[in-house]
């Protein structure tokens, strides 16, 4: 099963041939449009590859005088695992201590999305966002602390469904402090609720 030479591979005509390998008939009913589905689907969730940091974070970076921690939590992220290509998705936690510079919030959940967004490892992407903050803000310190479920090892492999990975980066004082450090974790651990 190859692809004719005059025709370009795309995900559609490559989702076609999975659906054959898989032993499905592309032409039934409910799949007839999959393809084209599966084409559209990847490249919203690879779109992070597209994207740059300075235009995410589209001239959101103000001053401010303040210097007393931000915290961000429970930001959601939908990620495709680089290993087998299967979901893993979370929420993750972002806190930063401005040195005359913030950002605006919901840049947060964007530069979240932006790495997110790509083939993937929890852990890169945990360090990618401290990376980013700490580039375009230069602030004391950064921590950033991902929780994430796998659906590489929910759904195969060992099957432990209610398995799931935390992984964190401390920068600048975050990393140093302990205190400051604890601080974060404690605002991270502590549930919002509207009354």
């Amino acid at each position: 099963m190859t692809l004719a030479k005059d025709r370009p591979a795309t995900l559609a005509t490559l989702t076609q041939q999975w659906l054959e390998l898989v032993g499905e008939d592309p032409s039934r009913e409910g799949l007839i449009k999959t393809p084209q589905r599966v084409e559209k689907a990847w490249g919203f969730m690879t779109s992070g590859y597209q994207q740059q940091l300075e235009v995410v974070a589209n001239d959101a970076v103000f001053a401010a005088e303040g210097s007393g921690m931000v915290v961000v939590k429970d930001i959601e992220f939908y990620s495709m695992c680089e290993h087998h290509m299967l979901p893993f998705f979370g929420r993750a936690h972002i806190g930063y201590i401005p040195n005359q510079k913030i950002l605006g919030l919901s840049k947060f959940a964007r530069i979240t999305d932006m790495f997110a967004r790509r083939l993937q490892v929890q852990e890169r992407i945990t360090t990618q966002i401290a990376d980013a903050i700490q580039e375009l803000l230069e602030p004391a310190g950064v921590a950033v602390v991902l929780e994430g479920v796998h659906l590489c090892m929910a759904m195969r492999g060992v099957e432990k469904q209610q398995s799931s990975t935390t992984t964190s980066c401390m920068l600048g004082v975050f990393r140093e402090d302990g205190r400051t450090r604890a601080e974060f974790l404690e605002n991270i651990s502590t549930r919002f609720r509207l009354r």
